[in-house]
């Protein structure tokens, strides 16, 4: 073979591995998120600061974006979706939009609870939907699991968000499984029976009530304490870790998955990586003041003063298979 056969064959071969690259790696992704967007755009500028890779994004409610990526089918520009809540995670991977990801660096970053049992979703940031409770009006000591709050010693003193949103369907839904259908029902209407008010409509509202002395305790996500906490210091409510004794706190996730119609599965997956590791883990949750769900990574000093717990390590994709039941179990038990 003379020289200029081989130069020839050299430059085929080099432009094949750029026709490659460029195949394989996109330099811009599209995300849809139900996650807000002041709590992802800085996600997407430090990816493209380290990678140079532009990530393009719809913000919207969950139900829509995926009906969306189905109704966009194979012509979707989706790469990734983002979305809150294990449950939300779940209908995604049911109704087939989400492609599973065989990756070491997720299943090594990223507990096996907190992730979907065929790789098809992954969290990305923890919260813990947990007691609160009137430091003025509420010992610690009286406080002990989710389940006892149905005690009749509660009556009249509980508060709660209203069962039409997903955070208490899934815990509902996890309590399901750990509990069966009977045993939480009997739960959850001992809940109703001790409301001293009807259901709020966030967890916000659930705070100020106690706060104005219209109930004692109630049940919330950690990030909504913390964004009151951080306006007033000194609120005259708590946290309390309920469970520390039997199965942990009820968590849940924001998390994401690869779209299975996405065009470009290799950066996508290369970005949700990169979502696991320590730099990004700590602005993904710190912006809301969540935890990282890789546990190698420091928890924010705002955050790590509320307390250590333990979790509870039921995989989380039982909040979405027992969302239904959930959901038709507080409305026979009048959890409106």
């Amino acid at each position: 073979m003379n020289q200029l056969n081989r130069s020839a064959i050299l430059l085929i071969s080099l432009f094949g591995i750029i026709a490659y690259a460029t195949t394989a790696f996109s330099q811009e992704l599209v995300v849809y998120s139900a996650r807000n967007d002041h709590l992802i755009k800085p996600v997407f500028e430090l990816y493209k600061k380290e990678t140079g890779v532009t990530i393009k994004y719809i913000t919207d409610k969950a139900p829509v974006l995926l009906q969306r990526i189905k109704a966009e089918g194979s012509n979707t520009p989706a790469d990734l979706l983002i979305t809150v809540d294990a449950g939300n995670l779940w209908h995604a991977a049911k109704e087939g939009v989400l492609h599973p990801v065989e990756s070491e660096v997720l299943a090594a970053n990223i507990p096996s609870h907190l992730r979907d049992l065929d790789n098809r979703w992954f969290g990305l940031s923890l919260r813990a939907r947990t007691v609160v409770y009137s430091t003025e009006r509420v010992k610690t000591g009286e406080l002990t699991t989710y389940e006892d709050l149905a005690n009749p010693e509660w009556k009249g003193r509980l508060v709660l968000r209203t069962s039409k949103k997903v955070y208490n369907q899934s815990l509902v839904a996890m309590l399901i499984k750990e509990h069966g259908v009977t045993k939480t029902a009997e739960i959850v209407k001992g809940w109703v029976d001790n409301l001293a008010a009807p259901p709020f409509s966030n967890d916000t509202k659930t705070m100020e009530a106690i706060i104005a002395g219209q109930g004692d305790v109630g049940i919330v996500n950690t990030y909504y304490f913390g964004r009151l906490a951080k306006v007033d210091p000194n609120i005259p409510i708590a946290l309390f870790w309920p469970n520390q004794s039997t199965g942990g706190v009820h968590v849940n996730v924001s998390g994401a998955g690869v779209v299975a119609a996405s065009k470009n599965k290799d950066s996508a997956i290369a970005f949700l990586e990169w979502l696991s590791t320590e730099s990004a883990q700590q602005i993904f949750a710190d912006v809301n003041m969540e935890y990282p769900v890789n546990p190698n990574v420091p928890i924010n000093p705002t955050v790590a003063v509320w307390g250590s717990f333990k979790q509870s390590e039921i995989n989380l994709a039982n909040a979405g298979e027992n969302q239904t039941a959930a959901i038709q179990l507080m409305d026979r038990v009048g959890y409106n």
